[in-house]
């Protein structure tokens, strides 16, 4: 028993045995690349500067010119009240009126206002419909204040509505769309019209924050910066914040700091993580995925049921005879019997892993039960993360 059980133990790598899951063969989706040297990064490209960031804007307008795709105004009041506000104000009275138009649609205008924007310079925005239009697609935006947090007005949209999408629609009342015809967008379509002060050549001292905090790769930025500076001038905070100051008898402001120092290279670290996103079947496994020693079983009761109805004639010249189908039941049931159980070795590595699951048709329904048993069973030296 012992020269056998080492026989098939060897047929499939160090991981799996010679498993048969009772599994349906699925598309799994993994996201694993073979063990190589730890690449560098740009401490640019892991950390954000303090003060560095963007600001999101919003407005509300009307947006013209569609092409009997608009909002219905008696179902959307907000598009009609706000029609006839614009229209008073261009000196045209229609408050005795009544307006059927279709070729309006009240809007929501968005934007993001980039780190030290002047005053003139443009920016995209992005329009959607607030109420039951069908397409924005041949429309044209009129004058929308765009408002940040505070609630001033920091840009201004205005401009021809580029749509990705359409939709189209028979007599019979069929139709087909393609994309989202209700989204829009306009490039340059807004003028910033007040900058948001930020005096970052004045600070003495400014932070890092790290986009995936972690205290070991905290610990690389704070090493690198002080060895291309010769001085004690970066110290960390905690997981996700670096401080770095201006070094004695420096030559410049902040902003050439920043400059000497987001050019340098790290080797950023990470925690051993499995993400799962169930909708999709997606299986992401970071580089650091270790499995203890763990046996693993899998066993199945699949009942399969066919029916295959036959056609009964009567015999030729019969008298009185009738066609008639007779029922044909074919009922199998497997209980997953023949099934062997697996065994995970210590130190199981990504690689391993990956290669195994994807050489045995595991399905992902089946791998993410498989990897949540393992993980609760103490085995799975990463952190699970289900999406």
């Amino acid at each position: 028993m012992g020269v056998k059980m080492k026989t098939i133990f060897k047929s499939i790598s160090r991981l799996f045995l010679t498993v048969t899951l009772a599994v349906v063969m699925a598309g799994v989706t993994f996201h694993a690349a073979p063990a190589q040297a730890d690449v560098q990064a740009r401490i640019k490209d892991i950390v954000q500067f303090e003060g560095v960031r963007d600001n999101m804007l919003i407005g509300y307008g009307l947006a013209v010119g569609l092409n009997g795709t608009g909002d219905t105004l008696n179902n959307a009041p907000f598009t009609q009240q706000s029609l006839i506000g614009m229209l008073e104000r261009l000196g045209v009275s229609v408050t005795d009126l009544s307006m059927t138009t279709k070729n309006v649609a009240a809007v929501m205008v968005t934007a993001t206002l980039p780190p030290f924007s002047n005053e003139g310079t443009r920016i995209d925005v992005t329009v959607s419909t607030l109420g039951d239009a069908k397409s924005l697609e041949g429309g044209t935006l009129l004058v929308t204040p765009l408002l940040g947090a505070d609630g001033k007005v920091y840009a201004v949209a205005q401009g021809s509505i580029s749509v990705g999408g359409f939709t189209a629609s028979g007599s019979s009342g069929s139709s087909v769309t393609q994309n989202i015809p209700t989204t829009g967008r306009i490039s340059d379509g807004a003028i910033v019209e007040r900058e948001i002060p930020f005096r970052l050549n004045s600070m003495k001292s400014t932070r890092l924050s790290l986009r995936n905090p972690d205290f070991t790769t905290a610990h690389r930025i704070v090493e690198a910066i002080n060895k291309h500076m010769h001085a004690d001038i970066a110290h960390a905070q905690n997981s996700a914040s670096v401080e770095v100051s201006l070094p004695p008898g420096f030559k410049g402001d902040m902003t050439d700091l920043i400059t000497d120092i987001d050019q340098l290279k790290v080797t950023p670290d990470q925690i051993a993580r499995v993400v799962i996103d169930e909708r999709s079947g997606v299986i992401v496994m970071g580089a650091h995925v270790h499995i203890s020693t763990v046996a693993l079983a899998q066993g199945n009761l699949t009942i399969r049921i066919s029916e295959t109805p036959q056609v009964s004639q009567p015999a030729p010249f019969s008298q009185g005879g009738t066609t008639t189908t007779v029922p044909r039941t074919s009922i199998s049931v497997d209980s997953g019997s023949g099934k062997k159980v697996a065994l995970l070795k210590e130190g199981v590595s990504l690689q391993d892993l990956v290669t195994s699951l994807n050489a045995l048709g595991v399905g992902p329904r089946d791998i993410i039960t498989i990897l949540q048993s393992i993980k609760a069973a103490g085995a799975l030296q990463a952190q699970l993360k289900v999406m």
